[in-house]
């Protein structure tokens, strides 16, 4: 009987957790192929469970809308936001906080991109001629894929979207959006400039397909934006802790996939400009 006591006392040792701690969850906006970013997130979590000592998983989510749906509902208590959905999460939250940016994300750029056919090329200035082209945005949350390009279209053009193109569409994710204007399928796109810069290093564009012809001024972007209360969850200084894992993080390859040379300091004001545009546009209402 002893014998027997002692093997379920070990069996019982060996199926307990290794953590003690509530699971501590987070997401990102799916600006790109899904299987990228689980392997991306996958990593990500790894690297968080062994800094903040607690269990952590990544939570993907299919839309940009849906990532703020599972912060507002405490789905997720962390999220790699863009520019906009971070803003939108930040006020259906009240309290929560951006804490982190990737060093490029203080100056951040859009690419208006265009097949051959359209008859476009590179230019300064804003490229008048778009006008009458088929158009696609990213997905209708993204900062980089439709928010900031609408702003300037509108800003130069005097007219919105549907006035100005044949055709307006939305491929969801930037990726996409590279792949069917190469494909001609749309003769104008918009998508962030480092997608195109990592998949131009990649040779994964046909420079007689595809070319960049106008980038926009920069304006800030992405970032983690932790939720309000992960102190109350987690212990006091759990929101310090987090942000100084991601200030932190210096594995290459995991920077190198998102992709950012660093992350640093971040606040909710940094995203003024955005909040601004957003209102000025209709998105955000007062």
């Amino acid at each position: 009987m002893k014998k027997v006591s002692s093997v379920l006392l070990l069996l019982s040792l060996w199926v307990t957790p290794t953590f003690a701690a509530e699971t501590f969850y987070f997401t990102a906006i799916p600006d790109e192929d899904s299987s990228k970013l689980q392997e991306r997130f996958s990593k990500v979590a790894d690297y968080l469970e062994v800094k903040l000592g607690v269990p952590v998983k990544y939570i993907p989510v299919k839309s940009y809308a849906a990532s703020v749906v599972a912060f507002k509902n405490n789905r997720v208590q962390l999220a790699w936001f863009g520019g906009l959905s971070g803003v939108k999460a930040r006020i259906a939250v009240p309290g929560s906080q951006a804490i982190a940016q990737g060093e490029e994300d203080k100056a951040f750029k859009s690419y208006f991109i265009a097949h051959s056919s359209s008859g476009l090329s590179a230019s300064e200035s804003f490229p008048k001629d778009i006008v009458d082209k088929t158009f696609l945005f990213g997905s209708k949350g993204s900062t980089s894929g439709r928010l900031m390009p609408e702003f300037y279209i509108r800003e130069h053009l005097k007219k919105g979207p549907e006035a100005l193109f044949k055709r307006v569409g939305f491929s969801g994710d930037h990726s996409k959006t590279l792949a069917l204007v190469q494909a001609g399928s749309y003769q104008v796109g918009v998508l962030n400039f480092s997608v195109w810069d990592r998949d131009q290093a990649e040779g994964k564009i046909d420079a007689t397909k595809v070319s960049k012809v106008w980038e926009t001024p920069a304006y800030p972007d992405y970032n983690w934006t932790i939720r309000a209360g992960v102190n109350e969850q987690w212990g006091n200084g759990f929101a310090d802790k987090v942000k100084q894992a991601l200030l932190e993080m210096s594995d290459k390859d995991l920077l190198a996939s998102f992709p950012r040379s660093k992350f640093i300091s971040a606040k909710n004001d940094d995203y003024k400009p955005i909040l601004d545009t957003a209102i000025e546009l209709g998105i955000i209402r007062k």
